[in-house]
């Protein structure tokens, strides 16, 4: 073997194969001269780096040491590696003390038998240091004496809320993030002047044992006050007062603001939104109080005169800042469906007519082609959302041929997580079965529907539920050709399995009670099949058979099963089991059609694309499905 030079850095012996820089050196020695002056500059030095360690460090070495860093660059040379390999220990040992491990060996050696040497880091990164002791010390959320009767802040609950409990591993990334979160969790609600006021982490590397003390103060308990509008020129004032839900003297509340700024930002009038408190104002009161203060020193106060008393918590100004939309939009816009086919619309909106917003819509598919015109007024004081408006829409599926319109008024309450509505709407149908007679029908039903959401992410859910259920129908004899009564309810479940799993399952019923099913709008009966129903099937394709056309039944009942794995960040394959069927008896609606298959799905920036292949098993069929997203 060759004679090996020894250096010491850091503590750790870096072993590097004195052979190796003799051979650079030869090889440097032996070029001509004059080949010197007319050949380009050496390649770089190409080396390999390998890391011995356990668990998760390999990695996290393999991400920061300079040694990868560097490698490939077109400077690196011999003398440039030495540095390195002498730099590499002592850079070594800081990286595995933020994983909690403080009196590591790291030895850094150099294998120079292959076609390129190979820079070989060995480490043992002996004991982890443990959580011994956390002192919290909290000062100050006190309830200002006037308003004693307030709810005290719940302390207790928040040193429960503290991440890094003792006996676990001291992580420095485990600590920032643990003060992060308790002084987020304080400043989003009663105390946004809170602060950290002194942190301290103190490692004994003898025992292997740390020590944690965190200091924070609350600072003044705010509340909210006035509400002062910005920005609004052309429309009403009403549109956000009547929104906000935040009263005066209710505690300072992160989670408020970004909720009625959500609300304003949902009503379509504003470009941009901005909700906060003015905190300015808290800081002149408390630059008054501070020369009062020193006015009162100057006077000579008694020192052992008694604080007066604190008056009631400074309330801070709810500010609203808008820049509204232009009143009027036009928009067109393509698209393709394996549901409906091509896809054209065109689309006026109209933000102030007669004081309500007006939108309206012309949409040709294939296989639907629809007309839209809304009225939608402003949200009232008690969180209504009126509307009203009518449309007309022709449809040609599984050949039949139907004609509606539609007049209706709408009235939505509720939020995201449960939202509400109640429809009144007149409809009169035109209907043509290929092979059969043309029928016409008119009702004037009623119906309500609560949908119960409950998602991690309303765009890309991978844990929660969403829940929908629908009843109503026709119960007087007014404009109604069949009196009838209808319910329905579709869900759907989001489960993490694993890292970079997910499980779907989706469900879907109806059911529609009528002496007689001629003179129902076929509207309200029921079809399966289709991207959102049962894969492997053409779009509302199984129902009841009617000479040469598929029409609605009385009952439905689909499902679906569906595993996602999430190989990169934004793609996923899946696999999936659809199954359900749509008749006039409940027996032959739970006598399912099954469809199964493979799909990709991509995270676009409006929400998950989903390619699907399904084989429908009752038709001996594939059939390629394409949809954006899955709740409702």
């Amino acid at each position: 073997m060759g004679q090996l030079t020894l250096a010491a850095a850091g503590g750790a012996i870096l072993l590097f194969p004195a052979a190796y820089a003799a051979a650079q050196e030869a090889t440097q020695d032996a070029a001509p001269e004059s080949a010197s002056a007319t050949e380009a500059a050496p390649a770089p030095l190409q080396y390999e780096v390998k890391v011995n360690a356990p668990g998760d460090l390999d990695e996290l070495l393999e991400k920061n040491l300079d040694l990868e860093r560097f490698r490939g660059n077109p400077r690196m040379d011999r003398e440039q590696l030495r540095r390195l390999v002498r730099a590499t220990p002592e850079e070594a040992k800081n990286l595995i003390a933020t994983a909690g491990y403080y009196t590591p060996v790291v030895t850094v050696r150099v294998d120079t038998t292959g076609a390129k040497p190979v820079v070989i880091v060995d480490v043992d990164p002996g004991q982890p240091a443990t959580i011994d002791k956390v002192e919290l010390e909290l000062r100050g959320f006190d309830p200002t004496p006037p308003l004693a009767a307030s709810e005290p802040y719940d302390t207790e609950a928040l040193k429960r809320s503290w991440a890094l409990k003792t006996g676990s591993v001291f992580r420095q990334s485990d600590w920032e993030a643990a003060k992060r979160a308790l002084l987020r969790e304080v400043v989003q609600t009663r105390y946004p002047r809170a602060q950290l006021v002194d942190t301290q982490a103190v490692v004994d590397p003898e025992t292997h044992k740390v020590s944690l003390l965190v200091v924070l103060d609350s600072g003044p308990e705010l509340r909210f006050g006035e509400l002062r509008i910005e920005g609004l020129k052309r429309y009403d004032a009403s549109i956000i007062r009547n929104l906000d839900k935040i009263r005066p003297g209710d505690y300072y509340s992160e989670s408020a603001l970004q909720s009625f700024q959500a609300r304003l930002q949902d009503t379509g009038y504003f470009a941009s939104v901005e909700v906060s408190a003015d905190m300015s104002s808290i800081l002149s009161e408390q630059i008054e109080a501070g020369q009062e203060s020193q006015q009162a020193d100057a006077a000579g106060a008694a020192p052992d005169a008694k604080p007066a008393n604190r008056g009631p918590a400074p309330q801070l100004p709810l500010v609203v800042r808008v820049t509204e939309n232009k009143q009027q939009n036009v928009s067109a816009g393509l698209g393709f469906s394996t549901n409906t086919g091509n896809r054209a619309q065109l689309n006026y909106d109209n933000l102030n007519v007669w004081g309500t917003r007006f939108k309206s819509a012309l949409t040709m598919e294939t296989k639907k082609q629809a007309a839209h015109a809304n009225f939608y007024f402003p949200t009232t004081e008690r969180g209504y959302n009126d509307s009203a408006g009518a449309s007309f829409e022709r449809s040609d599926i599984s050949n039949e041929i139907t004609a509606v319109t539609t007049i209706s008024a709408k009235r939505n309450w509720g939020g995201t997580n449960l939202e509400r509505s109640l429809t009144f709407e007149f409809l009169s149908e035109d209907k043509t079965v290929v092979g059969l007679e043309q029928t016409r029908s008119k009702s004037l039903p009623l119906t309500y529907a609560i949908t119960k959401r409950s998602l991690d992410s309303l765009l890309f859910p991978t844990k929660g539920y969403v829940i929908n259920a629908q009843v109503g129908g026709a119960l007087l004899p007014v404009l109604t050709d069949e009196r009838f009564v209808r319910v329905a309810g579709k869900a759907v479940y989001y489960r993490p399995l694993g890292e970079k799993g997910e499980l779907i399952v989706r469900g879907e019923m109806g059911a529609l009670g009528s002496k007689e099913k001629r003179g129902v709008p076929a509207v309200y009966l029921f079809r399966a099949g289709g991207d959102q129903s049962v894969r492997g099937y053409a779009y509302q394709e199984l129902g009841v058979k009617e000479g040469d056309a598929t029409v609605g039944g009385r009952y439905m009942l689909t499902g679906s099963a569906e595993y996602q794995y999430w190989f990169k960040p934004k793609w996923a394959i899946a696999a999936f089991y659809d199954a359900g069927n749509a008749a006039d008896t409940m027996k032959a609606a739970m006598t399912p059609k099954s469809g199964y298959g493979l799909g990709g799905r991509y995270k676009s920036p409006v929400g998950p694309i989903n390619v699907d292949v399904a084989y429908g098993h009752a038709v001996h069929a594939y059939r390629l499905h394409f949809s954006l997203g899955f709740t409702f």
